[in-house]
């Protein structure tokens, strides 16, 4: 997986399935009440200048327009095909839109994968035809595709019946159908609108993340919003993501789906890092906004553009709140805590220039206006002082029921200052639609609910600029295999990654001289077993050399009664080694994510507290550092309350070494994990002292 190099907008394919000069329906329906029947409604009322061509063997007409018996009896070659009929008719109209040469086919019906081997196989049909023909294919399961700048309604969703649709500069892509519709006919009660929409289905061929590079080049698209019911195609995803931030376009991403699929990884990274976990860091670390709140979906954008991405590694984090309604500031502040957005108290400084300027407020964390900031003057005198104000990153101006009414009073200074040198949001606490389409219209990220406003608020603030992309690195699977406990150590040691003195020795036969001191831990050491715990595989607390020697005796007796069919001729030996605590670092190359690092609190309850941090791999040591401050345990070892500081500096590096096996592809690693790697005292360092690999 080597994503660093971007491939350019396919403006081909954006032509032929946003903008195709014809248009196919394969199977119109002559009532255009039915789904079969709305496309070609829906292309006629949007105006859409292109040729239709409906097809229907059973009627010379359909909607009062000539019908054609098939696509080979069309006068030209339709640039994009809709096929209206059902599952088992799909494989023969996509054989011939391949046969006839079309470019783009997007298929309505389900009952493809979802449905179980069968369906599989249908799938596997349709991906084959795409790879042996160039045609590309958009579905199954999908509801169509909206570009309201071609006039191109190319849907069967009922929701585009709605009369005069906005336009926006903001494109959508989304697995689900029915959702485009839903958000269709949300933004238009917000004065929102779009770019173009796509319902992706299943996604058999074109994915999210290659229909959204296919439309970087297109001047009239500013961002991009995203519904995903999983992750899948996480390489074209990476590739449009990385490339999308740097032409300052954010992507917000609304994400469902939670599995226990990871679950069956051979490490314990693995069943720490679920499926959502790893999409969650993915998400973040290409600079998405991942929002928990369909209502953000919509008003998260407007807060992005006004935000960006910060490549120097730090974040804005600090949020001025100002008011004209405690009680309803004081809920926003609620719920931006429950996601950890600090919201920053007025200064000293920044109280005595609104003292100076005749604003009173009530000291707090938010800076009440109280009733008599219902005036214009004192809200943009407030709004005036805090965007100069260094202790502020993001203004939000929470307005109470004068929005309703009397939206002149405190959301007219807002508007006013809608070009404001730091980024400024609005919250309004009535049911006030002329005012927050008021504040759409003048380009202020604005919100009706506190839920909404603080998700919208801590997902942006969340993303993260992406860092290096990884390499080709050893694909995961059924195929990568365990190494040994030495040969991990190997390659801790190519990397970096410092671990204790370890000494291999035969299981058979009495122990060598030791060149380090007891007591000791004697581990069997074979690739054929991962898990020594499982096969009674460990003796800890060897205290001297006879003790060793009957340890290896147990170790043997254990092998036989446990492990029988299993090959081990050699121990491993190490010092027992204490710090003042033990994480557990993790590497592992994901399905759709490609390479992750993971820190965790290790010990016996690493699984059931879930503390843990993942990062798309490679990190640097500051994003090491970053990881480490999410650790909840370590907190312990942070020198908080004046307790020993353990060596996080040297914890950082080491996690950052691990996660360079995303641009080794040499080395060939699928998995690696240090379980327990110690944390040693400040100055001392870290080891590990056990370590699990995973070949390719």
């Amino acid at each position: 997986m080597n994503n660093t190099a971007f491939i350019p907008a396919d403006s081909a394919l954006a032509q032929a399935l946003l903008a195709p000069r014809s248009v196919a329906l394969y199977g119109a329906s002559d009532d255009a009440a039915k789904t079969a029947g709305r496309p070609l409604k829906f292309l006629r009322a949007a105006g859409f200048q292109g040729k239709i061509y409906p097809i229907n063997p059973n009627r010379p007409t359909v909607q009062g327009e000539a019908a054609y018996a098939s696509l080979a009896a069309l006068p030209e070659v339709p640039e994009h095909v809709f096929i209206l009929t059902p599952t088992h008719t799909v494989l023969d109209a996509v054989s011939e839109c391949a046969r006839i040469g079309a470019k783009v086919v997007t298929i309505l019906a389900s009952g493809f994968s979802e449905t179980g081997p069968e369906g599989a196989a249908r799938e596997e049909a349709l991906r084959e035809l795409g790879r042996s023909t160039g045609l590309r294919i958009l579905g199954p399961s999908s509801l169509g595709v909206i570009n309201p700048n071609a006039g191109l309604v190319l849907t069967a969703n009922a929701a585009f019946a709605e009369p005069e649709l906005p336009r926006g500069k903001v494109f959508v892509a989304s697995h689900s159908g029915s959702m485009i519709g839903a958000l269709v006919s949300r933004g238009k009660s917000r004065g929102v609108g779009f770019a173009g929409l796509v319902s992706v289905g299943s996604e058999a061929d074109l994915c999210v993340g290659e229909i959204c590079a296919a439309t970087l080049d297109d001047p009239g698209i500013e961002g991009y919003l995203l519904f995903l019911e999983s992750l899948r195609h996480g390489d074209r995803l990476r590739a449009f993501a990385v490339e999308a931030m740097r032409r300052g376009k954010p992507v917000i991403a609304y994400k469902l789906g939670r599995s226990a699929a990871a679950e069956m990884a051979a490490t314990h990274t693995g069943a720490l890092a679920g499926e959502d976990d790893i999409a969650d860091a993915f998400l973040k670390d290409l600079g998405i906004a991942r929002v928990g709140i369909l209502e953000a979906l919509l008003e998260a954008f407007p807060l992005a553009r006004r935000i960006p991405l910060a490549t120097d590694g730090t974040s804005p984090r600090r949020v001025g709140v100002v008011t004209t309604t405690g009680g309803g500031a004081a809920m926003v502040v609620d719920q931006l805590g429950i996601r950890d957005v600090v919201v920053e108290p007025p200064s000293e400084a920044t109280l005595a220039r609104l003292e100076a300027a005749g604003i009173a407020v009530s000291p707090g964390r938010v800076l009440d206006l109280t009733l008599a900031g219902t005036n214009y003057n004192v809200m943009k005198g407030a709004l005036d002082i805090m965007f100069e104000a260094p202790e502020f990153d993001v203004v939000l101006a929470v307005v109470g029921s004068s929005a309703r009414f009397q939206p002149h009073l405190a959301v007219k200074p807002i508007i006013d200052s809608a070009a404001s040198r730091k980024p400024l949001a609005a919250m309004l606490v009535p049911d006030a639609p002329e005012a927050l389409r008021s504040l759409t219209e003048a380009g202020v990220p604005c919100f009706r609910s506190p839920e909404a406003c603080a998700d919208a608020i801590a997902s942006v603030l969340a993303r993260r600029a992406p860092g290096i992309q990884p390499a080709a690195v050893a694909e995961p699977g059924a195929s990568a295999k365990p190494l040994s406990e030495a040969q991990a150590y190997a390659i801790l040691d190519e990397i970096g990654v410092p671990h204790a003195p370890a000494l291999t020795m035969p299981l058979a036969g009495p122990p060598p001289q030791l060149p380090f001191g007891f007591p000791v831990v004697a581990k069997v050491c074979s690739a054929q077993i991962p898990h020594k715990t499982e096969v009674g595989g460990v003796v800890l607390g060897i205290a001297d050399h006879r003790e060793l020697e009957a340890a290896l005796g147990t170790l043997r007796n254990n092998l036989r009664e446990r492990a029988p069919d299993k090959h081990c001729d050699e121990v491993l030996v190490q010092p027992m080694t204490r710090g003042l605590t033990e994480v557990l670092v993790g590497y592992r190359v994901d399905p759709e994510a490609g390479p992750i690092i993971m820190l965790a609190a290790g010990g016996i309850w690493a699984e059931v507290a879930r503390d843990r941090s993942i990062r798309l791999a490679p990190v640097t040591v500051q994003v090491a550092h970053d990881m480490i401050a999410e650790v909840k345990a370590l907190k312990t070892v942070s020198g908080l309350r004046g307790r020993q500081r353990g060596d996080l500096e040297a914890l950082a590096r080491a996690v950052s070494a691990l996660s360079q096996l995303a641009v080794k592809p040499a080395l060939r690693i699928a998995e690696a994990e240090v379980n327990p790697l110690m944390v040693l005292a400040e100055g001392e360092g870290v080891l590990a002292v056990d370590a699990l690999v995973l070949r390719s």
